[in-house]
């Protein structure tokens, strides 16, 4: 699917009430900066990278939108998935299925679970019990977002044709001296190169989404300060696609980008966010002779 661009000034309008300027410094991706988005305040969340991992921190009850803006200047497929589940299908997420394709440098919201080429339901931090995924009996992969980025295969080149004198037998003068040229046909094989069909669809590989021992085993052993976060199946808004054709330059993806999440509270009580240790304030050593431990000299002037 290819979203519906937004003129540029709309556009620009957008990013700066979206409070996007700041993008890239939290992006994540090299084909693509890939930031996670508050859409109730505007604010893109802060990265925090903990043990091999990328975490954010979302607020229950939050609106949430997954930015993805293309850094290249060719075209680019992204296969979204949240908790495990393709968010355009609905399926278990596997890098051979729909995504979205961006233009050269484009960049676009993906704001919920679409359910038709003009409707999404919002994606909405909540307990995961209320997720979407757990909901469809699928939650063994709530808290992670992610994204898979395939660069589209150049068109093939077409052979050039071979310009090959007639025979002088044959030539018919026409008036100029100059004998009238055939085109050659191409060869069998080149012929064959030219009209082979495109490589047949990837097969279904389930994504990878091996999760962090070391993190899991710290959720496990301390009891979290409040319930873990998934992504609701939100109300339905206007979010409107078309639909183009996309040729992956390779099966697998040239690259896979995994965001996981909870909230603030249970990645500090995690050690995912580190809050600096307030130290007590020190009470001054009182002192015998306060106005005469230290020598007095001529003060600077003002």
């Amino acid at each position: 699917m290819k979203p519906r661009s937004l003129p540029l000034p709309a556009l620009a309008a957008l990013t700066a009430l979206l409070g996007l300027a700041h993008l890239p410094a939290q992006a994540i991706g090299r084909l693509a900066d890939v930031t996670i988005v508050d859409r109730d305040t505007g604010a893109t969340l802060p990265v925090h990278y903990a043990r091999g991992e990328y975490w954010v921190a979302g607020r229950p009850g939050a609106r949430y939108a997954i930015t993805v803006r293309n850094r290249l200047g060719e075209r680019v497929l992204a296969v979204p998935s949240v908790d495990g589940v393709n968010v355009l299908s609905g399926e278990t997420a596997a890098w051979d299925q729909r995504g979205y394709v961006f233009s050269p440098y484009e960049r676009y919201q993906i704001t919920g679970w679409r359910k038709s080429d003009s409707q999404v339901a919002a994606f909405e931090f909540s307990h995961i019990a209320n997720s979407y995924a757990a909901r469809t009996g699928r939650p063994a992969h709530v808290g992670v977002i992610g994204v898979a980025l395939f660069r589209e295969q150049p068109p093939a080149p077409q052979p050039a044709p071979t310009i090959t004198p007639e025979p002088y037998s044959q030539r018919r003068d026409n008036g100029l001296g100059l004998g009238r040229l055939r085109e050659e046909p191409a060869s069998p094989a080149a012929a064959g190169a030219a009209g082979a069909p495109a490589a047949p669809a990837p097969s279904a590989e389930a994504e990878s989404t091996a999760r962090s021992p070391s993190a899991d085993s710290v959720a496990k052993a301390a009891p979290m300060p409040s319930a873990k976060l998934g992504t609701a199946h939100g109300q339905r808004e206007t979010s409107v696609v078309t639909h183009t054709t996309f040729t992956r330059l390779q099966e697998q993806p040239n690259e896979i980008i995994s965001i996981r999440y909870d909230s603030r509270e249970n990645l500090i009580a995690s050690g995912v966010i580190r809050e600096p240790i307030a130290r007590p304030s020190v009470p001054p050593v009182p002192r015998a002779f306060p106005q005469s431990d230290n020598l007095s000299y001529v003060p600077d002037p003002r």
